[in-house]
């Protein structure tokens, strides 16, 4: 077993964890963060993304002894510091942008990082972003809607 500490959604948390013990594993039953889903183990669906120094990443792919000394953010680090939702996290809300909700905190993590990177993409950058998050129920068309809504643009995505 092994000593780790980072800082996560802005409070310092440490466990003692085995090497092989992936972040996801250390979020979801170590520290009881149970928004990052596991839904594949193979880092093929996206349900797992959360930031690292704000980067995008698929917790159930990094150990989390490699993480010693970063700043982690999970879909329970989105919300506004009042508690209310995040503008992204609402328009996912307004927009019917989740169904089962499974996908849902990786969608809106995967979106948090893409708006980051590129406040105003385009319908073709946002669907090409999140080919790396897996839904198996909305078809992805309020996803991008919500996305579209939260950078400020008009909301008119062709139907697939």
């Amino acid at each position: 077993m092994n000593d780790v500490s980072m800082s996560v959604n802005g409070k310092p948390v440490s466990g003692r964890v085995e090497g092989r013990t992936l972040l996801s594993q250390f979020l979801r039953e170590g520290l009881g963060l149970t928004g990052t889903h596991v839904g594949c183990d193979t880092s093929q669906c996206g349900a797992c993304v959360v930031h690292v120094d704000g980067e995008a990443v698929k917790a159930c792919a990094v150990f989390a002894l490699e993480l010693e000394d970063t700043e982690v953010t999970t879909i329970e680090g989105m919300a506004n510091a009042d508690g209310s939702l995040s503008a992204l996290q609402q328009a996912f809300q307004d927009h019917h942008g989740l169904q089962c909700g499974f996908c849902t905190p990786g969608m809106v993590m995967s979106a948090a990082a893409l708006l980051k990177e590129n406040p105003r993409p385009s319908e073709a950058e946002i669907r090409t972003y999140l080919e790396g998050n897996l839904c198996r129920c909305t078809g992805y068309h309020n996803i991008v809607k919500a996305i579209m809504a939260a950078s400020g643009q008009e909301v008119a995505v062709a139907a697939e």
